[in-house]
């Protein structure tokens, strides 16, 4: 059987990640893995995790399974975070998954199960994972303009126009917030746009909201997946705790389905549970455990939320000095849309072309399609990167 098996085209991320090992330069700037890094080039664990991990190994007297959909009091906490009191908490079916691509598998596995000829429209471009996932489950994608190279902006009327060709079933793939891996994000007004022909096409949502926290603040980053739960009848949101908890590798989400006036939550819940169990049975709890701890006590919730917005802040200001710093080397406003940007990530709008020769030249390393992350950035290598950009002629 194994001889029968065909070769798999390597993660490019990976791969970029072992070139930039391998490469002796000292001043090399990595801008390609997509984690949060500190000042010193350290994903650290935060200080209300540590906390509350310590708080756990002295209470927990149990390491037994938590149920198939995972314990309630993290849904209850998450859905929280995440909706507020958009609706009401009867009308959300909630499962823990293993991390946010758990989540987006769940979702993607419970569109095919409930409509197998639902198309799922993903943005041009989104995360790369998005559409293996869909590929490998053998649902139909359907792209929509978002990315304007140009402007470093959202092609907005593109987007709009290529929505309105979804059919009722369908499902529009979201992001929430921080868009991965472009960085430009919708406004308010543009968002009730998008409810609209959503309403107007009857398609479904489907909101991965994976970043929050890391834009505009908790609640400012929330509010668009909090309108579009509030105004549609179905609602899918994938949230990821790994960024804003800065616990990647405990693999913590959490899968929700929005059904307006409760009518259809029963059978989501029951969906939720069954998907689960097809595909991992009980999903992990230490991730979960922490994060509820961390949200339900009023004191680590509060430092928590001071440290993510020391983070949140620390990007914003790499992000202006980056743009300042080339505004000052090339004397115009063609890279302010990075300071406008919001997230981890920002995408130049280059090709890969110029993207391999900065590479080469200068030491500089971000995927092929010109996404960086801005967390992998100082104060000192800032100057260093717009340098290296202008030089390049990008």
């Amino acid at each position: 059987m194994f001889e029968q098996l065909k070769p798999q085209p390597a993660d490019k991320i990976l791969t970029l990640m072992q070139t930039y090992r391998e490469d002796p330069r000292a001043d090399k700037i990595d801008l390609g893995v997509g984690v949060y890094k500190n000042a010193q080039g350290v994903t650290p664990v935060m200080r209300a995790i540590k906390a509350a991990e310590h708080r756990l190994w002295e209470e927990q007297e149990t390491k037994s399974y938590v149920g198939l959909l995972g314990d309630p009091a993290f849904s209850d906490a998450m859905i929280d975070l995440v909706l507020g009191d958009a609706v009401p908490r009867a009308s959300v079916a909630a499962a823990a998954t293993p991390g946010g691509t758990g989540a987006v598998r769940q979702a993607f596995e419970m569109i095919q199960y409930g409509n197998p000829k639902a198309r799922v429209f993903v943005s041009d471009p989104t995360w790369p994972n998005h559409i293996s996932i869909l590929n490998y489950l053998g649902i139909e994608t359907v792209a929509y303009r978002y990315f304007d190279s140009e402007t470093g902006g959202v092609d907005f009327d593109g987007m709009l126009a290529d929505l309105d060709q979804a059919q009722p079933g369908d499902v529009i793939l979201l992001h929430g917030c921080c868009h991965n891996p472009t960085g430009a994000n919708l406004n308010p007004v543009q968002w009730q746009e998008v409810i609209a022909v959503l309403k107007k096409t009857q398609a479904i949502p489907m909101i991965d909201i994976a970043y929050q926290g890391f834009g505009d603040g908790l609640d400012e980053d929330a509010a668009a997946t909090r309108a579009v739960a509030a105004a549609m009848p179905e609602t899918l949101i994938a949230a990821s705790c790994s960024k804003n908890f800065g616990i990647y590798r405990e693999r913590t989400g959490l899968l929700m389905a929005v059904s307006q006036g409760g009518a259809n939550t029963g059978i989501a819940r029951d969906t939720l549970a069954f998907l689960n169990r097809q595909n991992f049975s009980f999903p992990p709890d230490h991730g979960a455990r922490l994060v509820t701890m961390i949200l339900t006590d009023p004191e680590l919730r509060a430092d928590w939320a001071a440290e993510l917005e020391e983070v949140r802040l620390s990007m914003l200001g790499l992000r202006k000095q980056l743009a300042d710093e080339l505004q000052k080397l090339t004397g115009s406003d063609r890279f302010a849309f990075l300071g406008q940007h919001r997230g981890m990530f920002s995408r130049l709008g280059t090709s890969p072309e110029m993207v391999e020769k900065l590479r080469a030249d200068h030491g500089v390393y971000m995927v092929g399609d010109s996404r960086m992350n801005i967390a992998g950035l100082n104060a000192r290598t800032v100057p260093v990167l717009a340098q290296a950009i202008v030089s390049a002629g990008i």
